[in-house]
């Protein structure tokens, strides 16, 4: 999609919208509950658009399903539901899994000179697109790393170019000993990169589910976000959430100003999730 978060732009999706008119598409499965989300199918002509009612999208989709959000808790339910007809079931869903190349891991490795490996690698994914109350701060992050770091493993940094700078923050408190990947990789690099990971620390981001999707045991730190909403979909997947009076609140920045559901999960807390032996903090 070429509009960013937020953007309306009309005639832009009218525009995008016709060039999909040749595809011969049946049906569109429109996930987003907003009405601009819906302009694109519903200008493309395709038959068939389905999604939820959201924002009063009557005259945009012709199979407007109404939410039963008591009966579909989590957003994967949410979604799963669409591509079936209108049920009072809740879908059945299979843990997701994403299947690593050895060649490609192999060749990831030699882009990124990882001669060897130690005994255990930790991962860790500091980032949230969606903005800061969602992410775990960078000294607890680096702190964990310094635990892991100090018992003999090995610690990758994992993110986009948006993460360069709190990557950054954490390699460097953590006396430059990570090998800092944020920004550096594809996406299919990372994963290869990701695979080779004992155990990754995530907050609630897209990282968060494709270490899930890898197998690997996942933490995963909650703040401003709902785990119970959008947890990783793995069995052996560790959530750690406070579950505080003000919390979740959705936002992207803390309308109180403290922070109060991220930084009181301490990194004592997370450390003991990882088996690494006994931590000093």
């Amino acid at each position: 999609m070429p509009f960013g978060h937020g953007q309306f732009d009309f005639k832009g999706r009218k525009a995008l919208a016709k060039t999909l008119r040749s595809e011969g598409y049946d049906q569109a499965i429109v996930l987003p509950n907003s009405w601009k989300s819906a302009l694109i199918p519903y200008f493309s002509n395709i038959p068939k658009r389905t999604g939820y009612i959201g924002e009063a999208r009557w005259g945009l989709l012709n199979d407007a399903r109404k939410l039963d959000k008591k009966l579909l808790t989590k957003t994967v339910q949410r979604f799963v539901a669409l591509a079936d007809n209108p049920s009072d079931q809740i879908p059945t869903i299979p843990q997701p899994r994403l299947l690593i190349n050895p060649a490609s891991v192999a060749e990831a490795k030699n882009t990124f000179g990882i001669a060897g490996l130690a005994d255990k690698v930790l991962g860790l994914c500091p980032g949230a697109e969606y903005g800061p109350a969602k992410r775990w701060p960078e000294r607890h992050y680096a702190e964990v790393a310094k635990q892991a770091l100090n018992k003999g493993w090995q610690v990758y940094l994992f993110g986009s170019e948006k993460d360069l700078v709190v990557s950054a923050s954490i390699n460097q408190l953590a006396g430059g000993r990570c090998q800092d990947f944020a920004g550096k990789t594809s996406l299919t690099e990372a994963l290869d990169l990701m695979s080779l990971c004992d155990v990754v620390v995530s907050n609630d981001s897209g990282l968060m589910h494709v270490a899930a999707a890898l197998n690997i045991k996942t933490i995963a730190v909650y703040g401003s976000s709902d785990p119970n909403f959008t947890p990783p979909l793995h069995d052996d997947a560790e959530v750690v959430s406070l579950g505080l009076s003000c919390s979740p609140c959705f936002k992207r920045k803390c309308p109180l100003g403290h922070l109060d559901c991220l930084t009181k999960i301490s990194p004592r807390k997370v450390l003991s999730l990882i088996p690494m032996g006994q931590s000093d903090n």
